[in-house]
């Protein structure tokens, strides 16, 4: 692998019916935890979810959209990120700020079921307009959005799955502190996908997982390789071609004007400022589009 940063790749266990994806996000994740003025638990928050939805969609064989949500009556209304097969990833928050001050007082930092509250945990799949969407729902499980996916998983595919996201704050080159985020899934692989099942390997595997830190899915200076080597080196572990991640929201003019099209002509004159434009802000990256009235036909 030649990039330490803004990738992720699928990896196999040799010695194990185990396959699984690795994640390590820098600038990339930085650019869109700064876009907004989050507070650190909903940063945090926002950071999980941009991992997940790259982990799990970026096993995705065709081109489209994974897009994961969480909602809720708590603090932090809801949490969105999706990412696209071209590795184009953004993520926002919709939050209560005195809400979260107040839940955020203790000594541990609040997570996701204190954010969110009561809610559900969603995984779309998008595909277009010619195979549309696929969904999945389940109630919002622990502290984590790992937590969530895990349980997802189990009840929507079936399939054994642990999760660790990490999302933290460190120290660049120039000494700036800078937003990092790592991730790391391993799925157990179906009878008819293993030559020699190994009755042991996924408990094993899931063993050794548990023995992971946050700190080491952050460190910059602790590669994707030998991570994985110090996990899984008894089974053996081969990595595959990693696919970069940027931040990148799809916003632009055209989708604006689409947009403001769907409302009435009183309630677009409704928009408009006093110095005669309207004004549209993109949720995610915060870009802000002028548009004369006249533009909207």
């Amino acid at each position: 692998m030649t990039t330490s940063d803004d990738f992720v790749a699928a990896f196999q266990l040799e010695g194990a019916p185990v396959r699984g994806r690795v994640l390590r996000l820098g600038p990339a994740i930085h650019e869109i935890l700064t876009r907004h003025a989050y507070p650190e638990p909903v940063a945090n928050l926002l950071g999980e979810a941009c991992a997940l939805a790259a982990l799990v969609g970026s096993s995705l064989k065709m081109e489209g959209r994974l897009i994961v949500q969480a909602q809720g009556a708590g603090p932090v209304a809801y949490v969105v990120a999706d990412y696209a097969t071209d590795g184009a990833l953004r993520g926002f928050c919709r939050f209560d700020p005195a809400r979260v001050a107040e839940v955020s007082g203790g000594f541990a930092r609040p997570g996701a079921r204190t954010l969110l509250g009561e809610g559900v945990f969603i995984m779309t799949l998008d595909q277009g307009a010619a195979l549309g969407r696929h969904q999945g729902v389940t109630a919002i499980e622990g502290e984590t959005l790992a937590l969530c996916a895990e349980s997802y998983f189990a009840q929507s595919e079936q399939v054994p799955t642990r999760v660790r996201l990490a999302v933290g704050e460190a120290r660049d080159e120039a000494g700036e502190q800078v937003w990092r985020a790592g991730g790391l899934l391993i799925q157990a692989l179906a009878g008819d996908e293993v030559r020699d099942p190994d009755p042991d390997g996924w408990r094993r595997a899931e063993s050794l997982f548990a023995t992971l830190g946050e700190d080491e899915l952050l460190d910059p200076d602790l590669s994707a390789e030998r991570l994985l080597y110090r996990l899984f080196h008894e089974d053996g572990v081969r990595l595959f071609t990693a696919q970069p991640l940027k931040a990148l929201c799809r916003c632009n003019q055209d989708r604006i004007l689409d947009m403001l099209r769907t409302f009435s002509s009183d309630e677009r004159t409704d928009m408009v400022e006093a110095d005669g434009r309207i004004r549209v802000t993109c949720e995610y990256c915060s870009r802000v589009y002028e548009l004369a009235p006249d533009a909207v036909s």
